[in-house]
């Protein structure tokens, strides 16, 4: 099967031939539809995450599929299901690590990849559902659409008429963005230092959009809203700075949500850290998607999205082909990209 391999830490991925290993328990195989690409993939392709002893490896982690074989053990999905496949864990069991033959030596992947044609998944890393549902849907819930309502619904607290400021528009982003709306924060503000992202966020409804290096961000919200604090704002960005300049705009009850990973090692200062006792008490915490739970929250997710109240059409910015990947990756680098799916 055609599959796309990180070789060499910081080098593009390699288009090659990769050979599934037998399944062991609580293994399930599944020929990929869709998959998307999402940003903490930069983090791995430059070895953040794990080191180079883990290369060669498979990448990816959100996307939709169908279920071809099933592993001893396995009892939540059968041949032929639809299947979002997800980072987090779910329901089923938690597999060993998949096995794969690629240049006649024997490589290890994930719990779930999904750049690739087919796919050796834990159990607990898809979720079925009803196979009508839509593939680029189902391709987003395995984690940029996913993270961006679990953080609404479990981490914000937001209630209605709350502002919401977001920090990068990249994919996350843009699905921050249109989950705060649904859930009825006023205003949303984005913030991101690509000028081209400015069109992206008034087609996507967003009531101020700041250019950070070119404009001043209190004096923007205070001009066009008149108010000097924000309750709520997630940084999708991963910027040191963007903590560092931005917590002080909490209002005295706010929430700072940080969402994108700092470089490894980086340390962040919270000058003037006294304005975190203001008010009654400002929260910052640190999210892993959202604390989502696939096999209870896919279901609610679906009904939003058939129902209309949930759109995903301007979130997703280009489509490729596998063999097209790094120029795809290049674009999420440069800043250029909403949600970029691979077709398989």
């Amino acid at each position: 099967m055609k599959a796309a391999i990180l070789e060499k830490i910081n080098e593009p991925l390699v288009i090659g031939d990769v050979d599934p290993m037998d399944l062991q328990v609580g293994q399930v195989l599944v020929k990929i539809l869709v998959s998307g690409i999402c940003g903490s993939q930069l983090h791995e392709i430059a070895g953040n995450k794990g080191n180079a002893k883990f290369v060669p490896h498979l990448l990816g982690h959100e996307g939709c599929g169908i279920v071809e074989e099933i592993g001893p053990g396995v009892s939540t999905v059968k041949r032929g299901n639809k299947v979002v496949m997800h980072w987090r864990k779910g329901d089923g069991i938690e597999s060993d690590f998949p096995s794969y033959k690629y240049k006649d030596k024997l490589i290890k992947s994930g719990k779930v990849t999904t750049f690739s044609q087919y796919s050796i998944v834990s159990e607990n890393r898809i979720t079925a559902v009803p196979f009508e549902t839509n593939t680029d849907f189902c391709a987003l819930l395995g984690c940029g659409l996913s993270t961006a309502l679990g953080i609404i619904d479990n981490e914000t607290d937001l209630k209605m008429g709350e502002s919401f400021l977001v920090i990068g528009l990249g994919g996350l982003g843009m699905n921050l963005v249109r989950v705060a709306r649904i859930a009825g924060a006023y205003p949303i503000i984005a913030i991101d230092i690509q000028e081209n992202k400015r069109e992206i966020a008034e087609s996507m409804g967003v009531d101020l959009f700041i250019n950070s290096k070119e404009q001043n961000v209190l004096d923007e919200i205070h001009k066009k809203f008149g108010i000097k604090n924000i309750d709520i704002i997630v940084d999708s960005s991963g910027n040191k700075y963007a903590l560092e300049n931005s917590i002080g705009l909490l209002s005295g009850f706010g929430r700072y949500i940080m969402l994108g990973h700092p470089k490894p090692n980086e340390s962040i200062e919270l000058l003037n850290a006294v304005h975190m006792f203001e008010g009654e008490g400002k929260i910052l915490k640190a999210t892993q998607g959202g604390r989502f739970v696939p096999h209870v929250d896919i279901p609610r997710y679906i009904r939003l999205f058939n129902s209309g109240i949930l759109k995903i059409d301007d979130v997703i910015s280009h489509r490729v082909k596998l063999d097209d990947i790094n120029k795809a990756i290049d674009l999420v680098r440069q800043g250029r990209a909403g949600r970029i799916l691979i077709d398989m």
